[in-house]
């Protein structure tokens, strides 16, 4: 406490720093007058093309066009409707009653998984 006392007296309690009148009015236009003059860059304005403004629809359209191709060609239940008008015309089917068919399972001994993957590679082919 007597240290700060004493140094108050010493200096006192007046502000040292001191701003000259006027410093903060003129400030601006000096500082802006002594920044080195900058060169002003005109653009050109380039004209846009049709094509340039309808590529990226076209692109667009091209890729979902693709798309619907690619879907089309790799689902597996797609063939063509001249194949299947001719399948149905060769082949030829036989009716066959609940009862023959339950005497020939009896007589066949397979059991109902192998009965499945006899029928599911039958109609593969």
């Amino acid at each position: 406490m007597k240290e700060e006392d004493t140094l108050l007296k010493k200096l006192g309690k007046e502000n040292s720093f001191k701003v000259p009148d006027g410093y903060f009015e003129n400030l601006t236009s000096e500082v802006m007058n002594k920044l080195p003059e900058k060169e002003k860059v005109v653009f050109e304005e380039e004209s846009v093309s049709t094509w340039t403004r309808l590529k990226p629809l076209l692109y667009l359209a091209a890729m979902f066009v693709g798309a619907a191709l690619i879907i089309r060609v790799a689902s597996t239940e797609h063939k063509p409707a001249a194949v299947d008008e001719v399948a149905v015309t060769e082949v030829d089917t036989e009716v066959v009653s609940d009862e023959m068919l339950d005497v020939a399972l009896d007589r066949a001994m397979l059991d109902d998984y192998s009965l499945y993957v006899y029928l599911s590679d039958a109609s593969v082919e």
